[in-house]
């Protein structure tokens, strides 16, 4: 039985409103992974066999755009009560966001680049049925080698049994889209939406919807109201953008279309 008895914690790297984030190494080989720590007290024993349900979907996700998960247990927390232990990957170059972070802007071909992967890598999720449900520019990871992965998708929705708009006033909500603030179902489309919110942020350093309150920026996304583009980028890439951006889920491409633009190809 795998246990954390099987790794050796190194350091915390992520807090998240759900749990904690180790980097570990796996005392079998030596390698570094990513332990997310999240604690299941008060869950009943049908709903943790969800999560873990849950989880094994996600494990069958094996893409080379999609974080790897390596496996998943119920261990003791080292204080009292149990936590879900999920053992995945280590993107070695950081996320996204702290790319925004640092303030330097990247150049157009860059940028598609790395759109273009995480594009590939959400149509291979969709394909097997599956929704992220949390894109965002901290949850696009990156390797030292290049590569771009989807990592963190909403497992944290499945301990709670609470609403995608619930979950989000943990945090601002400023990827999700116009849908689920008038409390419609989420779909693929709506991963859409989110795609274009981390193209647009990478791309000018700035959200496209921000609000000095939750009800101002929810109004600013029911609205589909951003700051255009700098003119610097190309017709084609503001383009893109609006579509991903637009306010009507029918609107905007399926992930698979994306990735077959000339603009991404």
């Amino acid at each position: 039985m795998v246990g954390m008895e099987d790794y050796n914690k190194i350091r915390k790297i992520g807090r998240g409103a759900m749990g904690v984030c180790w980097l570990v190494k796996r005392k079998a080989d030596g390698q570094q992974v990513v332990a997310k720590e999240i604690s299941v007290v008060g869950l009943s024993d049908k709903e943790q066999l969800e999560a873990m349900r849950e989880v094994e979907v996600l494990r069958k996700l094996q893409h080379p755009n999609v974080i790897t998960l390596h496996s998943a247990f119920i261990d003791k927390l080292p204080t009292t009560g149990n936590a879900l232990y999920i053992i995945m990957e280590h993107a070695d170059a950081g996320d996204l966001a702290a790319v925004v972070k640092r303030g330097r802007r990247m150049t157009e071909a860059k940028i598609l680049n790395i759109f273009g992967q995480m594009c590939v890598g959400l149509a291979h999720v969709h394909s097997l049925n599956v929704l992220h449900r949390d894109l965002k520019t901290a949850n696009i990871l990156l390797l030292n080698n290049g590569v771009v992965k989807l990592g963190d998708f909403g497992i944290a929705r499945v301990m709670t049994g609470e609403s995608d708009m619930a979950q989000t006033m943990i945090g601002t909500p400023y990827y999700l889209s116009p849908e689920i603030c008038e409390d419609q179902p989420y779909n693929r489309k709506s991963d859409v939406w989110s795609l274009g919110c981390v193209l647009y942020e990478i791309s000018t350093l700035n959200r496209p919807f921000e609000g000095a309150s939750l009800p101002a920026l929810v109004l600013k996304i029911v609205r589909g109201s951003y700051a255009p583009l700098p003119a610097t980028f190309s017709r084609g890439f503001k383009s893109l953008v609006s579509a991903l951006l637009s306010r009507s889920p029918d609107d905007r491409p399926e992930a698979a279309d994306i990735v077959s633009m000339p603009l991404i190809a």
